[in-house]
């Protein structure tokens, strides 16, 4: 019902349908008037002729010319006001089904807007109305939605190619330190104490080198997909799985694999990134001797993958903030683990191949982390929306 009462096309037709009515009213009472009047004029001339013909008329026979008059003329109201009113209630639906076609012609240019707006919120900015409409209202509001569109594309350009250009600048003098300090390492007449600063200095030169390739996914991520290739995410999840278990094993934690075939279309590179970047935090932020289980599903219309782990007790509450770029929670500050960016990553690419990524803390301690990519790359395909699932919904078995 609310949705009704806030439909322009409706109210527009309510207001044609009482406005159409109001006139037709308005123009029945003024005959049923004139029509009165001019039938008494009338009656009374009619009457007096007969009057002046006849001579001298008994009260009786007046008083019978006055009640036939009466007859006649409440005859003639009634039969016209029955008439009149029918043909009002046929002309008002025909006017009420007019005003409904009408309203939605008129309305047609800002559906278009609004269709245009929901393409957009699904963070595809290269779409434009370009309203083909004479000048006027309309096309104006259409023309200054389009000019916005341009700035905020240009915006979101020129702030995907600064981060692109300030990583690739930041990578000379990264690898030129970490050559660097590599010969420094090297010298056979080197200390000990100068093979211990070499060693430190190249870790956090790695830890550096990881924030800068994840800058450079992130704004590509960001950007629009151009690449599309049929993919198995399945198959992207295997080889992610298999990277890490070199990290899972130093680490002390199983990775569980429950990959069933789940080809979606897609950019393979990124993809992979976003399984790694998922698969690498639940290891990286696990317990000793915890478990991490990887999960692909195929539905009709997309394809899902659910990575869960073991970890510390997370509330509901701290979950969105690990989807922010360099945030992370309480006790993750200040750790070497991380950039900061590995679920920021997991949802840009998402919602680049109009996905999406939802998050659920585990009871136990730890995520359970699920990402919907539908199956079809047809550019008019809306963003998927997901609802965030109970954790027990997707909680495996502990390998």
């Amino acid at each position: 019902m609310g949705e009704w009462r806030g439909n322009l096309r409706v109210r527009l037709t309510v207001v044609f349908s009482l406005v159409f009515a109001l006139a037709g009213g308005s123009v029945l009472a003024g005959v049923l008037i004139m029509v009165n009047n001019a039938m008494e004029y009338s009656m009374g001339i009619l009457l007096a002729d007969k009057r002046y013909a006849g001579g001298y008329q008994s009260p009786e026979m007046v008083s019978s010319i006055a009640a036939s008059k009466q007859t006649i003329m409440d005859s003639m109201q009634a039969n016209l006001l029955f008439k009149g009113g029918l043909t009002l209630l046929a002309m008002w639906v025909v006017a009420t089904a007019a005003g409904w076609f009408v309203a939605g012609r008129l309305l047609r240019p800002l559906s278009m807007i609004t269709a245009t707006a929901h393409r957009i919120a699904g963070r595809t900015l290269h779409k434009r109305i370009d309203l083909d409409a004479p000048p006027g209202e309309v096309k104006s509001l259409a023309d200054s939605f389009d000019s916005m569109l341009d700035r905020l594309d240009e915006a979101f350009a020129g702030q995907g190619r600064f981060i692109a250009n300030a990583a690739h600048e930041l990578k000379t003098p990264i690898a030129l330190n970490r050559t660097l300090v590599e010969v420094a390492m090297s010298r056979p007449d080197s200390p000990p104490q100068v093979h211990q600063l070499g060693q430190n200095l190249l870790a956090v030169n790695q830890r550096h080198e990881r924030l800068i390739d994840a800058l450079l996914t992130l704004a590509r991520a960001e950007d629009a997909v151009t690449e599309r290739r049929l993919v198995d995410i399945a198959e992207l999840a295997n080889i992610a799985a298999d990277t890490t278990e070199g990290l899972a094993r130093r680490l002390g934690v199983q990775i569980g694999r429950e990959l069933t075939p789940a080809p979606v279309t897609g950019d393979p590179i990124l993809l992979e990134q976003m399984i790694r970047n998922l698969i690498d935090n639940a290891t990286r932020y696990n317990v000793e001797g915890g478990w991490v289980r990887v999960q692909t599903v195929a539905r009709p219309r997309h394809a899902e993958i659910v990575v869960s782990n073991t970890g510390a007790v997370i509330s509901s509450y701290e979950v969105p903030t690990l989807f922010e770029p360099f945030r992370r929670l309480t006790d993750r500050v200040g750790s070497s683990r991380g950039s900061g960016l590995g679920l920021s990553i997991v949802r840009a690419v998402a919602q680049a191949h109009r996905g999406d990524a939802v998050a659920v803390p585990r009871p136990g301690g730890g995520l359970v982390v699920r990402v919907i990519l539908p199956r079809s790359a047809h550019p008019l395909a809306e963003p998927v929306i997901i609802a965030p699932a109970h954790p027990e919904h997707h909680e495996p078995a502990r390998p």
